[in-house]
């Protein structure tokens, strides 16, 4: 089992519309029983909420399912059991590197960093900007670079 794990602040904007539009992505391309999709938080403020109001509405907008998803907090062993850590931005890319120290085991990077000819490299805070669209639009992107990337590494 591919094992992926989305990361932003708090879990309920950025970090589990990535979660829901990659798991139906892995659903659509066939591979939801060679990969496994989660997200957490680098912080605690919002452990056990449902995602933003917003991240909801654009999901149901496109109709992809969110149901049962809770914000939680990156764990330690998280680092080990996820083969694939993909944060939103530099800052959480930064936070889960020095999580990871050495223990690291799989690829940590930013999502957008696998979108080809993409100027920009952080996915923006809709918490923060209110642009759910726009973050929805980018996290699209990401994930279709992401899910080509890791059907390339393993030969899926």
């Amino acid at each position: 089992m591919i094992n992926v794990l989305f990361v932003c602040l708090g879990n309920i904007c950025r970090s589990p519309m990535a979660e829901a539009v990659f798991r139906n992505m892995v659903s659509e391309a066939g591979l939801a029983d060679k990969i496994k999709v989660d997200s957490a938080g680098t912080g605690n403020w919002h452990i056990g909420k449902p995602p933003h109001e917003g991240t909801r509405q654009i999901l149901t907008t496109y109709n992809i399912d969110y149901t049962g998803m809770k914000a939680r907090q990156v764990a330690k062993e998280d680092v080990v059991n996820f083969n694939y850590i993909i944060a939103m931005d530099a800052e959480n890319l930064g936070n889960l590197r020095r999580m990871a120290g050495y223990q690291q085991t799989g690829y940590i990077g930013r999502l957008l960093d696998f979108v080809e000819e993409s100027d920009i490299e952080d996915v923006p805070d809709p918490y923060y900007t209110g642009n759910f669209d726009e973050v929805y639009e980018l996290v699209t992107n990401g994930c279709k670079g992401l899910l080509n990337a890791i059907k390339d590494d393993h030969h899926l």
